[in-house]
């Protein structure tokens, strides 16, 4: 006897309830997801209940003043969300053309402003189809709740929100502009060093040092420090010692190319390396295209050579 085949549609209860269910799973809020997609909050949450009536099982925990997801949805939420990716990019790739695809890479502000964009050109002649959406971040933020084919992010590899894939690690040291180094008597010791008008940076990141973490790493406790410029962006401190402001901590990966253009030099040859290093994070549900590999293989050659 031949089996009946059923159809999606008696599978798949409602479209309708998937999209909806996606949008409160990836935003974390039922509110938010209304907002969203143009609907009342109400009709959100019907659609939601809908959902787990037909599915037989809760999606979401109801807390007091949040939400979050059950096993259940969250195995759910994972294949519904990689499935709608997968469509949004085919009609992507229909709308704009087939020559073409758009690529959302996430990065922090200083990452993106002093590795990536430098070495855009040179992507651009790699890949000349690749329409690359550069999405600056000022902190590290979890990519599920935004559009993000790909992102770029320090720390220890180990996030929840995606698949992490080692890039290169890190080295810091001190740097200061040629006019700087001309116009001042400076020894290799950390002693004259710690004496330098230093220009210091906000730690907003995890594992991101500022000069008293940095000396420590370097076996030297100075009494004081003797400080010249505080700044909430790393950019800022960079381009402070740039003009000839003082000294600040230099990130290998970050100012390689104002190095190699010679207008900022290092100093001393003490030096920290993190045990923290860069990685590139696919978010939970994308899917690794040819186009998303051959930006990850980038950016880890890139870092190879440099």
């Amino acid at each position: 006897m031949t089996r009946a085949i059923k159809g999606y549609r008696r599978i798949v209860p409602s479209l309708t309830a998937l999209i909806e269910f996606e949008a409160v799973a990836r935003l974390g809020s039922f509110t938010r997801a209304a907002t969203e997609l143009g609907v009342t909050q109400a009709a959100v949450s019907r659609q939601v209940r809908f959902l787990e009536g037909a599915l037989g099982v809760r999606l979401f925990h109801r807390l007091h003043r949040s939400i979050a997801l059950t096993a259940e949805g969250e195995a759910l939420f994972v294949v519904v969300s990689e499935s709608m990716q997968k469509i949004a990019g085919v009609f992507d790739r229909l709308s704009i053309g087939a020559e073409q695809q758009e690529l959302v890479l996430a990065a922090t502000a200083p990452f993106a402003q002093l590795r990536l964009l430098p070495r855009l050109p040179n992507l651009k002649r790699l890949d000349p189809p690749l329409l690359l959406r550069l999405s600056t971040q000022m902190f590290t933020a979890d990519i599920r709740h935004v559009e993000v084919d790909v992102a770029v992010r320090y720390g220890d590899g180990n996030w929840g929100d995606g698949t992490s894939t080692l890039l290169f690690d890190e080295e810091v040291f001190p740097v200061c502009s040629p006019r700087f180094l001309e116009e001042n008597e400076i020894s290799d010791s950390l002693e004259a060093l710690a004496a330098l008008p230093l220009i210091e940076s906000d730690s907003t990141y995890e594992g991101w040092m500022g000069w008293e973490a940095w000396f420590r790493s370097a076996g030297h406790r100075p009494a004081k420090l003797n400080y010249v410029l505080r700044s909430s962006l790393y950019t800022d401190a960079v381009q402070a010692a740039r003009y000839g402001q003082g000294v600040a901590l230099g990130w290998s990966r970050l100012v390689h190319d104002l190095l190699e253009k010679g207008e900022l030099v290092r100093l001393t040859s003490a030096s920290c390396k993190p045990r923290d290093a860069y990685y590139v994070i696919v978010p939970h549900g994308r899917t690794m295209t040819p186009a998303v590999a051959r930006l990850i293989d980038w950016l880890r050659e890139d870092g190879a050579i440099s």
